[in-house]
């Protein structure tokens, strides 16, 4: 239960707010969400399911909500809060605008802090191995061969460390280095170990000091599943005692089906087994122990069977070549069944992967002891660490892939999504991939059913108006015990935004539509100052910025030619003097993108953005839903297609004065049965249909 004490805090602080902050405004969905989140997590509902999600519609001020809702709560019952989100954007904003700012307003005396996974943190033994004196085990430590600058560039990261100009972290680097450079000196989990001397002082092990003392932990979505797959309290505190924010929880199913997945290659898994076998040589001359000489040699075995396995999959690839006679260089097995021939070697694959990764791990332990031992030297101990650490990576990734591919599906949920893509190259092959076609299972396993409290918010959770298609990506249910709550912004839409849809000549689907996309484009921005249009794909963008360019002579800019914060600055700068701004964009600018006031009036949303199942997954999906006798494009394309409507719509309108003009190019919204659907579920704007 939510006590008196906490009760009373939550409103004093929220008054402190009010009075500290210039022209704020009390709003009665933020109060409410406020006392929402705080009985939910107390238990007030229900003590065994204390969950809520919430949908906040923009101007709301969702952040503070759920900053006031959970810390004064979570310090007095002794437990932690984890904010995870799926920007970096959103991370920036609470760590230094949001917490600093209601820290000092609260009075509350708490920490936070970002919380980064091991490859966003620079490994000082490699880093120093990398530049060091010994220029035979410096080039042995190399994956690929260093030019001059690029040792130049890492001794200079080096003495920037020592010198106190860098913390080693990967965000704070002045100069970016490229991915290939920094995976080399990159922390991993299986060489950096905080037991080892050289080890000790490693940026990531500092940085993991500090998290044990916060109380307040911002991750990113990513880390939550990484930590969640370990079974939880081994990168964040333990799921029992921590009070999860998924903050922008829409991009949650996509994550989790992301991290659930895995694949491997055939012959190019075939080329590295073959060094693993070399490094267990290895191992087995440099460990003086006789615990040794049983793994070593048991490895030798394991990488035989796997590597006759592996070859007779490729040959029967080899055979199949029409099965890859396609745009995608790709195959899918229909309803997730492998043939009987395959799964029996995709069984024996999972039974001696499992094998030999158990027998790499034993020799990965008695590596471990000889260097604590001090039975291997240094600069030996190092290089033997990141070449096995890398090698354990690669063999729990074998594992996995084959053990999703050797499983049976239960006859009660859907099936894997199972595929092979075909790379061509010096020589062919082969890269396996399975994945889940739903999470909702895994999510109350790893999640719902273990924390203290989980709080699922974004500005666009429901689609069609109701929380139905989210709950089922995620696996909660509208009766289950868990909250669902959906507050709508306070903005006067009607007043400040019209929705126009034009007449037009054709629909999306005839040949035309992009020649009469460009005429009506050309119409719609002239005389406007800010404009933003939206297209549902690259090349149609392309195709009408060719068509435009030349009668729009400057100002025009693509997504794609610069970096999306140098578009917007860009864009900003032309508005401030008073010249006419056009961003050309696809779907990532749906989301995310801040455009106030007199940066944005001009809306055009191309299309609807309606999903074409290609990801062997979502068609794996829909071939699912046809099974159990659904209708694919119902269940799943016209919800998906609602939520990022309103999505595409919501950037519009950002704070309250803001006001503007939506024009939508796809007449199905009043043409097709489900356009009215789509029309309702949007914001009450001024409407004008031609």
């Amino acid at each position: 239960m939510l006590s008196a004490d906490v009760k009373t805090q939550i409103r004093t602080i929220y008054k402190g707010i009010a009075s500290a902050l210039p022209n704020f405004r009390s709003r009665r969905e933020q109060n409410y969400i406020v006392a929402e989140i705080s009985k939910t997590l107390a238990g007030e509902y229900d003590k065994h399911r204390r969950i809520i999600v919430v949908e906040a519609g923009t101007g709301i001020g969702k952040s503070l909500a759920y900053i006031l809702g959970s810390i004064p709560l979570a310090l007095a019952s002794k437990k932690k809060v984890c904010i995870a989100t799926a920007t970096v954007a959103l991370q920036e904003q609470l760590l230094h605008k949001d917490l600093p700012f209601f820290l000092a307003q609260s009075e509350l005396d708490f920490s936070f802090g970002l919380v980064k996974g091991r490859q966003r943190y620079v490994c000082l033994s490699k880093l120093e191995l990398l530049v060091g004196s010994d220029n035979g085990t410096q080039m042995a430590m190399w994956q690929t061969k260093p030019d001059n600058s690029q040792v130049k560039q890492l001794e200079a990261l080096l003495k920037d460390y020592h010198e106190g100009r860098w913390n080693g972290e990967r965000d704070t680097l002045t100069t970016q280095l490229p991915d290939h450079l920094w995976q080399q000196i990159a922390c991993d989990k299986h060489s950096c170990h905080r037991q080892l001397a050289s080890h000790r002082n490693c940026p990531f092990h500092k940085a993991r000091e500090d998290i044990d003392n916060w109380d307040v932990l911002i991750a990113n979505h990513s880390l939550l599943f990484a930590d969640l797959e370990l079974g939880g309290g081994v990168i964040l505190p333990d799921p029992e005692e921590l009070y999860y924010i998924i903050d922008e929880a829409h991009h949650l199913p996509k994550v989790a089906r992301d991290f659930s997945s895995a694949q491997s290659t055939l012959r190019g898994a075939i080329d590295w087994l073959e060094k693993v076998g070399k490094t267990s040589s290895k191992l087995q001359n440099q460990i003086k122990s006789n615990h040794i000489i049983a793994p070593a040699q048991a490895m030798h075995d394991h990488i035989a069977d796997l590597t006759g396995l592996l070859n007779q999959i490729a040959q029967f690839c080899d055979s199949q070549a029409k099965r890859f006679d396609n745009p995608e260089n790709r195959f899918r097995f229909e309803h997730g069944k492998l043939p009987q021939a395959m799964m029996l070697q995709a069984e024996n694959l999972a039974t001696a992967s499992t094998t030999a990764l158990k027998q790499f791990n034993k020799m990965q332990v008695l590596l471990g002891e000889a260097i604590k031992d001090g039975d291997i030297p240094k600069h030996q101990s190092e290089q033997l660490l990141s070449e096995t650490g890398f090698m354990l990576q690669r063999l729990e990734n074998l594992q996995k892939l084959w053990k999703m591919m050797a499983k049976e599906d239960s006859p009660n949920g859907a099936p894997m999504a199972r595929w092979i893509e075909l790379i061509t190259g010096k020589q062919t092959d082969y890269l396996f991939n399975a994945s889940p076609i739903e999470v909702g299972y895994m999510l109350e396993k790893l999640l719902w059913d273990k924390a203290a409290g989980v709080v699922l918010c974004s500005a666009t959770l429901r689609a069609l108006n109701n929380f139905n298609h989210f709950t089922r990506q995620v696996g909660l249910s509208i009766d289950d015990g868990s909250r669902y709550l959906a507050l709508d912004s306070p903005f006067d839409f009607e007043q400040n935004a019209t929705l126009f849809l034009p007449q037009m000549k054709t629909e999306p689907t005839d040949d035309s539509y992009t020649d009469e996309l460009a005429q009506q484009i050309l119409a719609l921005i002239e005389g406007e100052q800010a404009t933003l249009v939206l297209f549902a794909s690259y090349w149609q963008m392309e195709k009408v910025a060719d068509l435009v360019e030349s009668k729009i002579k400057t100002g025009l800019q693509l997504q794609g030619t610069a970096s999306r914060q140098e578009i917007l600055t860009k864009h900003k700068k032309r508005c401030d003097e008073n010249l006419p701004s056009i961003i050309f964009g696809t779907g990532s600018f749906s989301e995310g993108l801040d455009l106030p006031g007199e940066y944005l009036t001009n809306l055009i949303i191309t299309k609807l953005p309606f999903a074409v199942p290609t990801s062997p997954v979502e068609q794996a999906h829909a071939e699912y839903i046809k099974i159990k006798g659904g209708n694919p494009f119902l269940q799943l394309t016209i919800p998906d297609a609602s939520r990022k409507l309103v999505q595409s719509c919501g950037r519009l309108l950002r704070k309250e004065q803001d006001y503007g003009r939506i024009t939508i190019l796809d007449r199905r919204l009043v043409s097709k049965r489900y356009g009215k659907s789509l029309l309702d579920a949007l914001p009450p704007f001024r409407r004008v249909i031609e």
